[in-house]
């Protein structure tokens, strides 16, 4: 008779057991996972307890292995191997060259130590072709593998103050690659930027870089699920840059904006409103003191983005009336950077999401990818959303939904 079990593999658990065993094991409560993913608490109760019989559906087997971070499906149903990747997009063709420029030791590279003045130049070059450029991955994977070998070599060379100028340049270059990297299948490398960029700026000794690098790096912990982490890390950087908060350049001013966001984003993942939102209002009074038509070139902080800020406070809290102010007329906000565009259209699919709007969902997609047709092939929630209008969309919408996917390379 059987019991449940396989000799072989030992007992045989539900979905719902998988869940919650994944979930006890990644520290987090059953309402931080229902939130990301969009559910009460109680539903995630019951699909756990198994008092729901009929397994989730894929999007939303999609959006809990996101949250709980797995790489393979068959982490969360028990059935043949599916990577995660076949869905949340494949990795960029540059992905290589980047990976073993970063790989590469800089006493073992080739070329010549450059002067500072131009490896600032080229730096700047390439945030500018980051935020101009509708293919931003590949512009920037055609720049990135020499920048990277060139700045790590020429930072390890330099001595005295040239050397702490020029670990300011590396940390923010890994910053750049960072923004390359993300939403790839490449999370050892992601990580190991983040880290290599942290201790850079702790050497160069540039309060700027320092923002820079704990900003990234709060980013890369929040991203994983480590929201404790992410906040820890982002408080303390904000510590060591208060001394210089008195009279700060515009640069450093915006910085402190965004990390003040970033509190706002990362206590919105769990679920905190009244916090969530004053930190957004902190930010929001930063951006005030900058000049009208400043723009981080970074973190993408000023004035114009604390609206689409908003939109993103409100969709991660599921706040389904505030989510739906915010968004209307949320599409026209004028932001200079395609691939933030992008990557706001999408924030603003998922406020059409929670108000259960599948045509505003799938008109604001198609928008982004015009946008950027590289922010939403790699994106996510993007990509979730595809699915879902493709499997369980209006019927009247499926046809333009399934094109959409081939678009971003979706297998459907």
């Amino acid at each position: 008779m059987h019991d449940g079990t396989d000799e072989s593999l030992g007992p045989v658990l539900t979905v719902g057991q998988r869940i919650k065993l994944l979930r006890e094991s990644r520290g987090m409560t059953r309402e931080v996972l229902a939130g990301l993913v969009g559910k009460s608490p109680s539903w995630l109760k019951r699909v756990e307890n198994g008092e729901i019989q009929q397994q989730p559906r894929l999007p939303m087997l999609l959006q809990l292995a996101e949250a709980l971070k797995v790489r393979d499906l068959s982490e969360i149903t028990g059935d043949q191997s599916m990577p995660v990747r076949m869905f949340t997009g494949p990795g960029h063709p540059a992905l290589h060259d980047v990976r073993a420029a970063i790989n590469t030791m800089p006493f073992q590279a080739n070329g010549t130590v450059q002067p500072l003045r131009y490896l600032r130049e080229r730096l700047d070059t390439a945030w500018r072709t980051r935020h101009l450029a509708p293919d931003h991955r590949t512009a920037l994977g055609q720049i990135l593998p020499e920048l990277i070998r060139d700045v790590q070599l020429t930072a390890s060379l330099y001595q005295g103050d040239d050397r702490r100028r020029a670990q300011s340049l590396l940390a923010e270059t890994y910053g750049l690659a960072q923004m390359f990297l993300a939403y790839q299948p490449a999370q050892d490398l992601l990580w190991r930027v983040a880290d290599r960029a942290l201790m850079a700026a702790q050497e160069s000794e540039d309060p700027l870089a320092l923002s820079c690098a704990v900003w990234f790096l709060s980013q890369a912990h929040r991203d994983s699920g480590d929201f404790e982490a992410a906040r820890a890390i982002n408080e303390q950087g904000m510590a060591a840059l208060q001394p210089y908060m008195d009279d700060p350049s515009v640069p450093l001013l915006a910085m402190w904006g965004a990390l003040s966001f970033e509190l706002a984003f990362t206590t919105a993942r769990t679920g905190d409103v009244a916090e969530a939102w004053r930190y957004w209002d902190e930010a929001s009074r930063v951006a005030d003191r900058l000049p009208a038509d400043y723009y981080q070139p970074w973190t993408s902080f000023s004035r114009v983005i604390m609206g689409a800020h908003a939109v993103t406070v409100a969709v991660e809290l599921r706040q389904g009336g505030e989510s739906a102010r915010q968004a209307d007329g949320a599409e026209a906000i004028p932001i200079p950077s395609r691939p933030r565009r992008g990557r706001h259209l999408i924030e603003v699919a998922r406020a059409h999401q929670i108000r259960r709007d599948p045509a505003a969902v799938l008109g604001t997609l198609q928008l982004a990818e015009q946008t950027a047709p590289e922010t939403i092939k790699y994106n996510g929630y993007a990509r979730r959303m595809t699915l879902e209008l493709v499997e369980s969309g209006p019927v009247a919408l499926r046809g333009q939904a399934r094109d959409l996917a081939d678009k971003i390379a979706l297998l459907v």
